[in-house]
């Protein structure tokens, strides 16, 4: 079952040293190893960390999770680099979200093979909407975009928009709720801490 905004109150309880400045990002169908060669590090020189020991060096590493790998960011922002994320998503499905609070900077991305499906940007807000029932595109038609409608996002962004849970800002529980329905994975603390992480080194971006 999707879970809710309110689900996500843990998140910065939690990991407050991690909640105010991440980013993750889900890629499908590849594996740690796969992942930082795709980033440019040089695989047999990478090393596996904690949550821990990421947050406190303040860096990145990749876990599997299923079929997917997924990418912790403690204070960069390589999930949220267009210039990285479009080719990154090269053959496969790209999900990242990213928050900075000291900016109030909230990003998320979802990239199919290279073309954008779904975004929401600081200071311009989501790139598509509910209106009438439909998904419809909010932002002007631009190069980079998918042409398909994200419908599968409907319900998702229906509960959004709900009296029951008023519209958040998309770190306070939506980034979470549309990556669970475009991934299947469930964020949860378990999955963060009980995780192991390859780690590289690899030019950091924000």
């Amino acid at each position: 079952m999707i879970t809710t905004p309110g689900d996500h109150s843990w998140f910065s309880q939690r990991f407050p040293d991690l909640a105010d400045a991440y980013c993750f990002t889900y890629v499908h169908g590849l594996t740690p190893e796969e992942l930082m060669a795709r980033l440019g590090a040089r695989v047999e020189n990478c090393s596996r960390i904690t949550l821990d020991e990421l947050i406190r060096r303040q860096t990145f590493g990749a876990a599997s999770v299923g079929d997917w790998v997924l990418l912790v960011e403690a204070n960069s922002g390589l999930g949220v680099t267009e210039e990285v994320i479009v080719p990154l998503s090269a053959g496969t499905r790209l999900v990242s979200h990213f928050y900075l609070e000291i900016e109030g900077m909230d990003y998320f991305h979802w990239i199919d093979d290279g073309k954008i499906r779904f975004e929401f940007l600081h200071q311009e807000g989501y790139s598509h909407w509910i209106k009438d029932g439909k998904v419809q595109l909010e932002f002007p038609p631009q190069e980079g975009y998918s042409e398909e409608m994200p419908d599968e996002l409907a319900e998702v962004m229906e509960r959004v928009d709900s009296p029951v849970y008023p519209i958040a800002d998309p770190h306070a529980g939506p980034a979470f709720l549309l990556a669970e329905r475009l991934t299947g994975i469930t964020m949860t603390p378990q999955l963060l801490e009980e995780s192991t992480y390859l780690w590289g080194g690899i030019s950091r971006s924000r």
